[in-house]
């Protein structure tokens, strides 16, 4: 069986997407995309970059983002043809590891703790394929690697994309 080496944030949970409506409903700003390139922080003004930090590291941050648009059915019917890892570099955000582990339990409750990696650095994970937002965790993977598209990886152009997890179902399940 296949092993398939899939990221949390910003791929199957959408820290962003909370991060903005956050901060544009408490300070009346718009988040500028265009300056999202290497982070998406740098697309909120460099005088709130601080504030999104500290959010970023609070308890309770991460356990109630949003679910990516398609992954639960996606990974759902994967996770019977594969062998599913979701893997987390979430020793940056201690505060998050609970979070993460209970937000996957109630979103993907197919997926046993046995397949739930939350750890500090990627390279320690191997498999067939890696899905990632980040091309530092894909540059070291030895398997294929899936760019999942997110602003701040808009210009990257070493690696096959996905777009979306209905471009994952084509490429894993047609």
């Amino acid at each position: 069986m296949e092993r398939v080496i899939i990221d949390m944030d910003e791929v199957i949970a959408d820290p962003m997407g909370d991060m903005i409506t956050w901060y544009e409903s408490q300070y009346g700003n718009k988040v500028d995309y265009s300056k999202m390139a290497g982070s998406w922080i740098k697309g909120f003004p460099e005088e709130h970059h601080q504030l999104v930090w500290d959010r970023l590291k609070a308890p309770g941050f991460f356990r109630n983002l949003p679910v990516m648009k398609d992954s639960v059915e996606v990974l759902k019917e994967m996770n019977q043809k594969y062998e599913i890892f979701i893997v987390s570099a979430a020793m940056e955000f201690p505060n998050s590891l609970k979070d993460k582990y209970d937000w996957l339990q109630e979103h993907f409750p197919f997926f046993s703790w046995r397949q739930i990696t939350l750890c500090g650095d990627k390279r320690l994970v191997y498999g067939d394929y890696m899905i990632d937002d980040h091309t530092r965790n894909l540059v070291h993977f030895p398997g294929k690697k899936l760019l999942y598209t997110t602003p701040h990886n808009l210009l990257e152009t070493e690696y096959e994309r996905l777009g979306s997890w209905a471009d994952a179902e084509k490429l894993f399940l047609k």
